[in-house]
């Protein structure tokens, strides 16, 4: 919901203050899709408010895959399009948002980065990723709630705190979608002055560090981003990070062959978060192989790579891949619908 639009329409109207928190209330925790039918209204407000819409964008294509998973493209109100992405199982509903419309870090292996930069989100295009997928559980009638978010979308989202962190507030307040913060995730490829703006926020948020490689060779090979902070600052962050908040760190790690998995990187890898033990955890994400020419390390040689980490003393998981029959990575289906490199 365009919140900023739909407060001028009750000011115009001269509408009292408690007006908005109806509307919030009506949209956010009841999930109701209609202005009209939010009954608390007089006939008069829902009259005026009967054309606006509840969501700050719509989907264009949708596509499920065998596993459950559920990847949305949508458009916005001006016409560009994002990409969200349902992640369920048995326990948990995941949705993992956008943030930004394309990407101007141009990570080697992320699709996103072929669009470059459009534009930041609004906070009310982010909150209304998470509110459409909410909207779709009820619809099923099987009294189930997305239980986590997780921005790993489109975008940079430290590149977009002033929308990202209100869209946070919003998913955890009582009054908005109810998440507790603890379930929301932020992942960044390393921008070292929002690490640090993390490390003193209130909210209990988790945060995800995209390494991808443990020294600066490799890594500015894979990502630009090391250029500007490369891993002395970014270590140093992380450091001021986890003193202050006491938090668990997560370390993304996409697995490249040839690239970044060898066992001698699997080693200096340890070496490098061996002293945030306990407070970091490594995730080693299996390639979603598109256009690129990188291919994906295979499953044997990425269980040797956990096993030398973990010989390191640093915990170590091997992430499971949700949708890869409906190219639910980043950016993938945004480059098919609009002709990019992923198309081809």
């Amino acid at each position: 919901m365009d919140r900023a639009r739909i407060a001028a329409i009750l000011e115009e109207r001269k509408e009292p203050a408690f007006r908005m928190r109806q509307i919030e209330n009506a949209i956010y925790v009841q999930k109701v899709a209609r202005f009209s039918d939010i009954t608390t209204l007089s006939k008069g407000l829902r009259a005026a408010l009967e054309n606006e819409p509840t969501l700050t964008l719509e989907p264009s294509h949708t596509a499920q895959s065998k596993d459950g998973t559920i990847k949305v493209l949508f458009k916005l109100l001006d016409g560009k399009e994002i990409e969200a992405v349902m992640i369920p199982n048995k326990e948990f509903r995941t949705i993992c948002v956008s943030s930004q419309v394309g990407c101007a870090m141009k990570c080697g292996f992320c699709a996103t980065g072929t669009m470059g930069f459009k534009r930041n989100l609004t906070a009310d295009e982010i909150v209304d990723q998470v509110l459409y997928f909410e909207r779709l559980l009820k619809s099923r009638g099987e009294g189930e709630k997305v239980t986590n978010v997780v921005f790993m979308g489109m975008g940079e989202p430290l590149q977009n705190l002033e929308a990202v962190l209100p869209a946070v507030e919003q998913m955890n307040d009582e009054q908005g979608l109810g998440l507790g913060a603890r379930r929301i995730s932020i992942s960044t490829c390393g921008i070292v002055p929002g690490i640090l703006k993390l490390a003193d926020y209130p909210l209990q948020i988790n945060l995800a560090v995209s390494l991808h490689a443990p020294n600066d060779e490799v890594r500015s090979k894979i990502m630009p981003v090391n250029r500007a902070y490369p891993l002395e600052k970014l270590m140093a962050a992380c450091k001021t990070y986890l003193e202050k908040t006491n938090r668990k760190l997560f370390i993304e790690y996409v697995m490249l062959r040839g690239i970044n998995d060898t066992p001698e990187l699997a080693r200096e890898l340890g070496e490098l978060l061996r002293p945030f033990v306990p407070l970091v955890q490594v995730n080693l994400i299996p390639f979603h192989q598109t256009f690129f020419s990188w291919k994906p390390t295979p499953r044997p040689e990425i269980e040797r790579f956990q096993e030398a980490v973990m010989a390191e003393g640093v915990p170590c998981t091997i992430r499971h891949s949700a949708g890869v029959d409906i190219a639910a990575a980043c950016g993938q289906l945004a480059n098919q619908r609009l002709g990019g490199p992923s198309a081809s």
